[in-house]
């Protein structure tokens, strides 16, 4: 391998992918080493999804390359680059989606989610989700989002399992979402009362703090869309049929700034729009 070589304009997953071939690997060989399935070696070689540092860290140990080419391409993934470009699409996968989001959040200690349209998928209940995702399938209709109800089936469980991370002590988690999302039935008016059951649960938690933006609240900014952010590493924005990255120091303060923005004008207490909603949602279950 040659001396201080310069990455300069190549792709990070091309960068790894010959790291791997001057080592003769397949990429399952090298997945099993370091605890990573052949398809997502595959996917971050070819750029389908982006590498964090750690695993370029990871990598570059376990293949002997020098420590200092290692620094070289972490500090291309960290460099702070404000195009577009720094959006990086995720795997259409349902399923993927999830378990992707669940390993880069996993080290997180803070998390904080905004949603203007449903619950935070953190907060979902099983039949929430469940309603959600299987509202991409048949809406959709694309075999690259969900290609069968097995599919949606792994997905939400999937997403349950990532909600194991709320209960460590150690993290934070701030859901703000606005009263529009209680509004909106997604679901059955028993499964929507099971979800404000579990909203109600989790806002008792001591690591979560749950706010809800009322329908009189004047905005200081127009709530365009749904993002999660995390730390100060990276912020995402789920879209129909993939989910966006990005983790350019500059977006991330953006969208942190954004948060707090709309985290000031929301109700400081939770307790009684969700007693509003939940008997709404009783009441639809009252005989005609």
């Amino acid at each position: 391998m040659a001396d201080s070589p310069d990455f300069t304009g190549q792709p990070v997953g091309a960068i790894l992918a010959r790291w791997r071939k001057q080592r003769r690997l397949t990429g399952q060989a090298l997945g099993d080493r370091v605890g990573m399935t052949q398809s997502r070696i595959s996917r971050l070689e070819t750029g389908v999804i982006a590498a964090e540092p750690s695993d370029i860290r990871a990598l570059g140990r376990e293949l002997g390359v020098p420590a200092d080419d290692v620094e070289k391409v972490v500090a291309m993934v960290e460099r702070v680059d404000e195009r577009l470009t720094d959006w990086l699409p995720e795997s259409l996968d349902l399923a993927e989606r999830q378990d992707e989001t669940a390993r880069i959040e996993k080290p997180a200690k803070e998390i904080r989610v905004f949603q203007p349209a449903v619950v935070p998928g953190l907060a979902q209940t099983d039949v929430y989700a469940r309603a959600v995702l299987s509202g991409l399938k048949d809406g959709l209709d694309d075999a690259r989002v969900a290609d069968s109800a097995i599919a949606v089936a792994n997905a939400v469980n999937a997403r349950v399992q990532r909600a194991g991370i709320l209960l460590l002590p150690d993290r934070s988690f701030h859901f703000l979402m606005t009263e529009q999302v209680l509004r909106n039935q997604v679901c059955e008016p028993a499964a929507m009362i099971a979800q404000i059951a579990r909203l109600r649960e989790l806002a008792a938690y001591p690591n979560v703090r749950l706010r809800i933006i009322g329908d009189d609240a004047e905005l200081p900014i127009a709530p365009f869309h749904g993002f999660y952010v995390a730390d100060d590493r990276w912020v995402s924005v789920d879209l129909f049929n993939s989910t966006l990255k990005a983790r350019g120091a500059k977006i991330v303060h953006t969208y942190r700034r954004v948060f707090d923005l709309l985290e000031a004008v929301a109700l400081p207490d939770a307790g009684n729009i969700l007693n509003d909603y939940e008997k709404r949602y009783a009441r639809m279950l009252l005989p005609n």
